[in-house]
C-alpha cells in the first residue's frame, strides 16, 4: 500500500518521546508504512455516513468526507492518481456505491495538506450523508480541549492487514502550545490531538475525517503523526478546516454562515 505521512518540522520526535531541538528537526514524507486507527473500536453502522474510502489507482487506500453532493475533502497527499470512492461503506469494500472518479477532478491545495475531490452527485439518506463545515463565525474558533471522533479503515495494530470493518476513535482537542512544548514548533493551520494510551489515527486514515462530538462540525482532516509511531503517545496532526473555509468555498461554492 502506497501512503505518505506528512510529518512537518512540527512532527518528528525522539524515539523517547522528548522534543527534538528546532535545528534537528526535518520535514519528511514516508511511503509504505503499516496505517491503522489504533485503540479504537468498531464502528456501528451508519455510524459515520459522511465518510467515505478512497481506493487509489496506484494501490492505496485513504479516507475522506462528503462535503456536498458533489464534493468530498481528503488530504493532498493521498492524490495523485485516479480514485475509487466507496460511499457507505461500513464493511470497507461492500459500499452502498462507488463511483470512479478521474485524477483531473482532483484540485489540491499546494500550500496545505489539503484536496478536493469532484465526485457525481449522490442522494443522501442515512446510510450516505454530508457533514458540515464550520461557520465562518468559527473560523478564529480553536476548538481547544473539545471532544471528536476520527473513522477511518487503518490496520488495528502494528503490521495488520487493513480491517474490513470501519474505525473510530475518540480524541480530545488539545492547545497548539501543547503542542509547541513537545515539538518545538507550532505551525499555522495544524489542529493537534492527544493520542492517550496510542488511541490515534496513521497513515492509512490519511485524508478522514474529525468531527465534533457536539455539533458534528468537521474540524480535521487526517494529515500526520510523530515521527516515532502513532502509539507512541505523542500529539497528532490534523489540517484545521477552519484555517481553509476560504479555500473551499471558492473551489467549491460550500460555505456556511
Amino acid at each position: 500500500m502506497k501512503v505518505f505521512i506528512t510529518i512537518l518540522a512540527l512532527a518528528v520526535a525522539s524515539a523517547t518521546g522528548a522534543a527534538v531541538p528546532a535545528a534537528t528537526q526535518k520535514a519528511v514524507h514516508m511511503k509504505d508504512m503499516s496505517s491503522r486507527i489504533t485503540n479504537g473500536y468498531p464502528a456501528t453502522e451508519g455510524k459515520a455516513p459522511y465518510t467515505v474510502g478512497l481506493g487509489f489507482s496506484g494501490g492505496w487506500w485513504c479516507g475522506g468526507s462528503i462535503i456536498g453532493n458533489t464534493w468530498v475533502l481528503t488530504a493532498e497527499h493521498c492524490t495523485g492518481s485516479d480514485v475509487t470512492v466507496y460511499f457507505g461503506a461500513t464493511w470497507r469494500t461492500n459500499a452502498q456505491f462507488t463511483h470512479w472518479v478521474s485524477r483531473n477532478n482532483i484540485i489540491n491545495h499546494h500550500n496545505a495538506d489539503i484536496a478536493l475531490i469532484r465526485i457525481p452527485h449522490v442522494d443522501f439518506w442515512h446510510m450516505v450523508n454530508k457533514v458540515e463545515l464550520p461557520s465562518y463565525n468559527d473560523r478564529y474558533n480553536d476548538f481547544n480541549e473539545r471532544w471528536a471522533v476520527a473513522c477511518g479503515w487503518g490496520g488495528t495494530y502494528d503490521g495488520s492487514p487493513l480491517p474490513d470493518w470501519l474505525q473510530c476513535v475518540d480524541l480530545q482537542i488539545m492547545h497548539n502550545s501543547e503542542c509547541q512544548r513537545t515539538y518545538g514548533s507550532s505551525p499555522d493551520g495544524i489542529l493537534c490531538v492527544a493520542t492517550p494510551g496510542g488511541k490515534s489515527t496513521c497513515s492509512g486514515d490519511s485524508g478522514g475525517p474529525l468531527v465534533l462530538h457536539n455539533g458534528g462540525r468537521l474540524v480535521g482532516v487526517t494529515s500526520w503523526v510523530a515521527g516515532n509511531g502513532c502509539t507512541a503517545g505523542l500529539p497528532a496532526g490534523f489540517n484545521r478546516v477552519t484555517n481553509q473555509l476560504d479555500w473551499i468555498s471558492d473551489n467549491s461554492g460550500i460555505a456556511y454562515y
